[in-house]
């Protein structure tokens, strides 16, 4: 299951006006024009801030999500309905032939089993077409962004327009790597309902994620830095292989 803050839709409502300017998506938009990708796979597309960005630049776009919640407030972002939207996840995408497919943000760091995150590879590597790529990130264990996180979760409180003021609080719950898990707690003002949201996230090791690539069928291309994060994340660029 989703966790809350992306399938709960009181969470999913106020999801980007909490998660701020998305600067590292222009990234993505950058490697599309680099790969030469006409139709992309959105894979976790949440409120489809990237999938929204892609379809502006003149591309084909498939967003799939598991969180109905997140669906729905990407689908009114996209009035002309140029996207198309698949409530599911990468394993239940058809085999669209897709020329890119992209995890952003912490998808891809939300499998925690060895099967599901295999599952979800695979399942990528038939929506690619022959020679497609997927592009995602991940984040460096050694960099320790939990320690960050915790050192700085200080209460945010915001005016989201057509909500109110929502005040979002962050604890870090537990760390057992490669596992990190940590909770969001939103009270709405204007009613006083708390609403929380756990989660955790698994630290794969650049040696880790390049070995099950290949053992999913892509053969890494090139491992860059994220160039809003440097030295914080990897950006793994891979391509399918076989027919």
């Amino acid at each position: 299951m989703p966790d809350a803050i992306f399938a709960h839709p009181r969470l999913a409502a106020i999801y980007d006006a909490f998660d701020g300017g998305r600067g590292d998506l222009t990234a993505y938009l950058d490697i599309a024009d680099e790969l030469g990708a006409d139709r992309v796979l959105d894979v976790g597309c949440g409120t489809g801030c990237l999938a929204i960005l892609l379809a502006d630049s003149g591309r084909e776009v498939v967003g799939v999500d598991p969180a109905e919640a997140s669906l729905e407030v990407a689908k009114s972002k996209d009035g002309a309905g140029r996207i198309t939207w698949v409530h599911g996840d990468a394993t239940t995408v058809p085999a669209v032939g897709a020329d890119l497919a992209v995890m952003t943000g912490n998808v891809a760091q939300v499998f925690l089993t060895d099967d599901d995150w295999t599952r979800v590879l695979r399942g990528i590597h038939a929506a690619l077409r022959p020679g497609g790529h997927l592009v995602f990130e991940t984040r460096r264990p050694e960099r320790r962004a939990w320690e960050d996180w915790a050192a700085n979760a200080t209460p945010v409180t915001l005016d989201v327009p057509g909500t109110g003021s929502v005040e979002q609080c962050f604890e870090l719950t537990e760390v057992s790597l490669p596992f990190v898990s940590f909770r969001f707690t939103y009270r709405f003002l204007t009613d006083d309902t708390v609403v929380t949201s756990d989660s955790t996230l698994r630290f794969r090791s650049r040696e880790e994620v390049e070995a099950s690539l290949t053992a999913a069928g892509y053969q890494v291309r090139d491992v860059r830095e994220a160039p809003d994060r440097p030295g914080r994340e990897f950006v793994f660029i891979a391509q399918r292989t076989g027919d």
